[in-house]
Formats: structure tokens, sequence, C-alpha cells
């Protein structure tokens, strides 16, 4: 049997378990594993005993082997599901490493306000200026900092490589008018970066932009003011900043450490998550192909082969794993920087299983020593100041996540979250009547976090009182306990409302009123529902209600904030009046999927007005087609014959989630939050969706409604690991 040591490891490396901060297991979402029953937990806990098993005889020794248990044991797993395996599993090797944030007591904290400061800069157009905060300059306008760090090969790629002056105009291109962007240097002054954005400004035609780009004549240690002790204190060793290093030691001069950036973070694993802190020999294929052909000489060992044109990484890669290498190391032209080695195309679809990363360096004596074979190479994180932070729109402190990869549009999803944030507490300063459910309140294992309330006007004419209220609207924040993003739950999850207020009906006792799913690791999520179509499930005769929001039991905790909201609007008719259960929860998305929803016949009193239907629909799991969570599906209702259609087409595209970060996603998570879902994303509500099929209904006639679920215009069939839709639906009727 493993040691628990063992089976840890193999956790983060199959990304099944991780360790929380507080020392408890916590399972890998259910999703990606597309368990067959939305709540058949038990199949969880059987698939880590079988991977347990095969640990236990020898079944897996390397993230190759784990792959090809899955297809024997588990069936095929989409090349877009292994993706995000692989990008999971390597940032959340890094939670393993770095968790040191959490026992530090901050002297600034995010959310709290920021201090007045003063620096010395020159804008977009050149001209010099000295920047005073707070100031009529910044008013309603929200603040980033970036620090560069020479040091930093993620930050070399970041600014000096092909891919720059794309995300720079990128970042431009989508920046809300109401964003300063303030550049720092840990070493000088930031001059050195204005060419690149002036250039991305004119490029993208937005030359305005210039006045709010502000770059810093001392360096960071120089500054004179609290920013260089808040970049200190938030310091990270984590993605996308600290120093990745390669050392390489031939145990007789002093070890070579070079900046490296490792393999875009979905396409490979990463080397720490393979060989941590383990030194590897290294052979040079210089003059045996560049990597280029097989070469058995290398087996076991870090390939080092050099860029050029001689065949594309993936050939470099797929030669060297077929030659039996550990890993891949690959040097930068001279005077280049290092990059973002990327598959293309359907390379993307080809599982590769070794690591490989970029370096730079121009010392020849290194390469002669690399061609004796007697170095050894090791792979490190030196902690270093924060890259970013930021300072929103109501002048508080704020965290800006995770860069993923080298590019400038993280920045620009962290602003466009600011401007988003700052139209919702616009939403919420409008008067409505709020009543307050949790605050703060843990959200843990099975029981959740539970709450009864009171509803206006307590007595017998409570249900005429709440009909006056033309919209119901949802306020939940979703943080976690400590003060930062790091202290968050590492998975995303689905977080569901369940709302009790008329026991004697147990169709409508415990049916849900709301859906979110978690953000990966990040406490900044705050977002408005109207559920105003449901509003008849509030009804009670004595005004309580009893609200209880779930997510996984098996997750870290989390601190739901939810209040109702009662608004008033004039003359808003009609109003729902009735509402009636329809399908729920879901099924397994497979070939038996539309069997699991017969046809629904209802009456229409000759009172109503209009009738509408809601559902909330989400798909996860993956099977070999990426269903449910990463597949287009569309799905279908047919009132008297009458069909009403929606498809999920966002489903799998690459920036799906990124690009409705102006809607709420919350951006830069800890996880491939950028992908499309299937009916979510990573960080956000789940809006319900409403049809009005007054058109289609006989009044006072039986009327007949039907659902089914299609992937590619027909039924599902998976062959392998079928994914589920989580699937509520009601019918509503206005009078």
């Amino acid at each position: 049997m493993a040691t628990a040591r063992e089976l840890l490891c193999l956790a983060f490396f199959v990304n099944i378990l991780i360790i929380g901060v507080d020392g408890q297991l916590e399972e890998g979402t259910h999703d990606f594993l597309a368990f067959p029953a939305i709540t058949d937990y038990q199949k969880g806990f059987d698939f880590v005993n079988d991977v347990e098993y095969a640990w236990s005889q020898n079944e897996i020794s390397s993230r190759t082997a784990f792959h090809n248990f899955l297809k024997k044991k588990y069936g095929h797993i989409s090349a877009q599901a292994r993706r995000r395996l692989i990008g999971d599993a390597n940032i959340q090797e890094r939670v393993r490493k770095h968790n040191f944030q959490h026992s530090v007591s901050l002297t600034h904290v995010p959310g709290n306000a920021a201090e007045p400061f003063k620096l010395s800069t020159v804008n977009g157009w050149m001209k010099d200026e000295v920047l005073v905060y707070p100031s009529p300059l910044f008013h309603n306008s929200s603040i980033l900092f970036h620090a560069f760090n020479p040091h930093s090969g993620f930050l070399d790629a970041l600014w000096n490589s092909n891919d720059s002056l794309a995300s720079a105009m990128s970042m431009l291109n989508s920046t809300p008018v109401n964003v300063h962007y303030v550049f720092l240097a840990q070493e000088g002054d930031a001059l050195s970066m204005a060419g690149l954005l002036i250039k991305a400004a004119h490029a993208v035609k937005r030359p305005e932009l210039l006045s709010n780009l502000h770059f810093a004549l001392h360096p960071v240690y120089k500054l004179g003011n609290w920013i260089p002790g808040l970049l200190k204190e938030w310091q990270c060793q984590d993605h996308g900043c600290g120093l990745d290093q390669l050392v390489l030691d031939d145990k007789v001069s002093v070890p070579e450490v070079l900046m490296r950036l490792d393999a875009h973070y979905d396409w490979l694993p990463s080397p720490v998550s393979v060989f941590g802190n383990k030194s590897m020999p290294v052979r040079s294929m210089l003059g045996l192909g560049n990597g280029c052909r097989k070469e058995p000489s290398v087996k076991g060992m870090l390939a080092y082969v050099l860029d050029g044109s001689d065949c594309s990484y993936f050939d470099k890669i797929s030669s060297m794993e077929a030659s039996g290498a550990a890993g891949v190391i690959v040097q930068a032209q001279p005077n280049n920087s290092v990059f973002d080695m990327k598959c293309v195309g359907k390379q993307c679809d080809v599982q590769l299983s070794i690591p490989a990363t970029v370096v730079r360096t121009d010392n020849t004596r290194l390469m002669n020593r690399l061609k004796l074979g007697t170095v050894m190479a090791s792979f490190q994180n030196t902690p270093s100041d924060n890259f970013y932070v930021g300072i929103d729109n109501r002048g508080l402190l704020a965290e800006t996540g995770w860069f993923l990869y080298p590019s400038l549009q993280f920045l620009a999803w962290q602003a466009q979250w600011f401007s988003y944030r700052q139209s919702l507490d616009e939403k919420l300063s409008h008067p409505c009547t709020v009543i307050p459910v949790f605050n703060h309140t843990r959200m843990q294992g099975a029981k959740g976090a539970v709450a009864t309330v009171k509803l206006p006007n307590i007595s017998g004419l409570c249900i005429t009182e709440l009909r006056q209220y033309s919209r119901i609207e949802l306020d939940m924040s979703l943080s976690c306990p400590g003060t930062r993003d790091v202290d968050c739950a590492h998975w995303d999850h689905t977080v569901q409302l369940y709302v009790c207020c008329n026991r004697t009906d147990q169709q409508l006792c415990n049916a849900e009123l709301g859906r979110w799913i978690s953000p990966f690791r990040r406490r900044i999520g705050r977002w408005l529902t109207d559920v105003s179509s449901l509003r008849p499930l509030l009804e009670s005769s004595n005004g309580q209600c009893t609200l209880t929001m779930k997510t996984a039991p098996w997750a870290l905790p989390w601190m739901p904030s939810l209040n109702l909201r009662l608004c008033r609007n004039k003359d808003v008719t009609p109003t729902p009046s009735t509402v009636q259960p329809l399908w729920s929860p879901g099924a397994t998305f497979d070939k038996n999927y539309n069997k699991h929803f017969q046809p629904f016949s209802f009456n229409v009193q000759n009172n109503v007005k209009k009738v509408g239907l809601v559902s909330v629909i989400t798909g996860h799991g993956s099977d070999e087609n990426g269903c449910g969570e990463f597949c287009p599906t569309s799905h279908h209702f047919v009132v008297n014959g009458k069909t009403y259609s929606r498809t999920f087409d966002t489903a799998g595209t690459p920036l799906g989630c990124a690009d409705r970060v102006p809607q709420g996603v919350t951006p830069n998570e800890h996880g491939t939050w950028l992908y499309g879902r299937d009916g979510w994303c990573d960080g956000q509500q789940v809006d319900p969706w409403v049809i009005d099929v007054t058109s289609a209904v006989k009044i006072g006639q039986v009327n007949t409604v039907t659902y089914y679920g299609w992937y590619k215009g027909g039924d599902p069939n998976p062959q392998h690991n079928p994914g589920v839709m989580i699937f509520y639906s009601y019918l509503v009727t206005y009078t």
C-alpha cells in the first residue's frame, strides 16, 4: 500500500485530491471526473481507491502511466479536458509548495482604503508629471500597478517576446476609459516599457489612453511611499510571479542560474510537478539533430536543444519523448527573450507527457560543459515582490489574481472587473427593500449555510404585499476565510440556493432559487441575479422562508453573503402568480438522457395573462467529446408543438468565459477559468433562462410541454465517461 506521502503526491499529480490550507483533504472537482450520477459522490471515492491500488501495484509511475490508467479503467478523456487537467494540475502544484502567505499578518489588507501617495512619472505623451493620489485625476477611476523585474522569465516574455505587441494591443483595445496603469521598475526607471504601449495605443486607434499610462522615473526602492512595502508584503511564489529558474550544476564550477519560462500552462506538465526538487542529468542535442529526430542517448535525461527553424517545438518534444527523455530545455536564440512555448492547431490534441521549459543564456562556456554530459539540472522558484497590485474605483486595495501566461490582457481583465463592480454598485444603490440572509457565513459540508428570514409585513396580507414587488434580485458575494486570495478554496464547484417558504407543498419546498459557480481561489466575486419570475417560491402565509446554500460537501469553506432585494416598479403588469416545478435535478448526458423528461400537461385559467418557462441548465463532466463541460449543447422546450431553443455555443472556446468579465466573471483565477463552459463560467452567477410561451398556450384547455437536450443536432451518445446536466425548470403563470 502506498504511503500517505506518496498518495498525497499522487493526488496533486492526478488532480484528484489536494491538501487545503487548513490541513483537510479536498476532493478535486467531480465535474471533471464526469461521474454518471450528479449526487453519486461514492463513485469519486471509488475512483480514488482505484488510483491508490494502481499506485501500490506500480501501475502508475508517471503522468503517461496515469493517462493510460484512465483510458483503460475509465475510458477516453477529451483533448480539452486533458488540457484542463494539465493546466489545473500545473497551477495547483504550486499551491502545495507555496502556502507560506497564509500565516502572515498583513499591514496592507485587500479591501482596506489605499493611503495617499505621490509619484514622479512620465505619461504616455512623454510629458513629465507628478501623480497625486487621491486627486481629481483618479475620481471614479481604478489604478493598476505593474512592477517590472528584469530577473523574471515570465516578465521577459511579457515585454520582450514576439507576442508582446499583440498582447499590449489586446490590453489597450479592451481597457475601460476609467482605468489608469502605473508602470514601475525594480531597477532603474520604467521608461523602457513606454515604447511598446505607445505603439500599441496608436495601433488600436486609442491615443486618448496615453493620458492614462504612467511610467515611474525612479525604481521601486526609491519611491518613498507605501507602495514598495505593499509589493513586498504581498510577495508571491506562484503562477506568473516569483522568479522561475533553472539551476545547472556540474559540481565543479559555481552553479549557473538561468531565468526560465515553462511551456504554456495547459499544454505540458510543468517541470516542478514532475521533478519537484530533484536534480536531473542534462544531455546536449547539439550535433545530434537538435531534438528533431530520435536520439537514444538522451533516455532518462533532460534534452538540451536550441530554438530554431529546423523543426517545431512540438516535433522536438515529440522526438525527445519518443527517445525516452525525461524533459526538454529549449535555449532561446542569442539576444532573444524567453517565450511562451505553445502547441498549434491539431498539435494540441496529441498527448505529450514530458515537461519543457525555455531559458536564455549567452554563456558559451556553459554550452561546452553541457556537451560533456556531466551537468545536473534542477528547477526552483525564488520568491519576489509582487508584480501587480491595484486600487479599485472605491479607493480600496485590490489583488489582481494570477496571470496564467505572459499577456498584458490579464491587466485589462482586472480593469474590466473594476468597471463591472462600479456598475454593480450603481445598481445596488437603487432603492429596494433589502432582506439580509447570510453575512460572511461559513458554507461547508453537507449542511451548507442555512438561514430563516422574515419577509415584509408578516401577516395574513403577506402574499398580497409581496406581489407589489415587481422585481426580486439575489445580491450574492462569495468570499472565503482569511484576507488574501491564496486563502480561498482551490476548485470550482456549483453553488446552489434552495428555498422553502410553503412547507405544506413539498414540490415547492427546497426548490432551487439561484445558482452560481465558485471561482478558482479568488474572493472578490459579487453578482446580482434577477429571479423575479420565481417570486411565488417566496410566498408564505406567515412570511417566513428558510434558505439553504450548498456546494460540494468535500469543498474547502466559502463565506457567502446574500441579500434578497425586493424592488418596486410602477405599472409593471402582469406579475408572477403561480410556479409549477417541471423537471429536476437533471440527468446523465448519455443516450438515455432525454428519456428522463416525460411530457408535462397543464391547464391555464382564464385570468392568466402570460405564461413562461424558467430554467437553469449547466453541463458538467467530460466525455470523449468534452461533454458536458466543454461541448456546445442545445436545449429545447416544445409547447403545443412550438419549439423554443437555446445553444451554449461558446462552450470549449479558448476565451469564452474571459470574454464575459464585463458581465461579472471573476478574472485571473487560479485555474483554467478562461475557457467557455456549457451554460456557465467559473466565478459567475447562472442567470435563469426565461421564455415567454404565451403565444403557444391555449387558455382553458389542456396544454403540453416537453423538453429535450442535444449534442450536434441529436441525442448524446458518448462511449466513455458521460457528463451530466444539472437542470431545474418551472412553469410560471402571470396575472
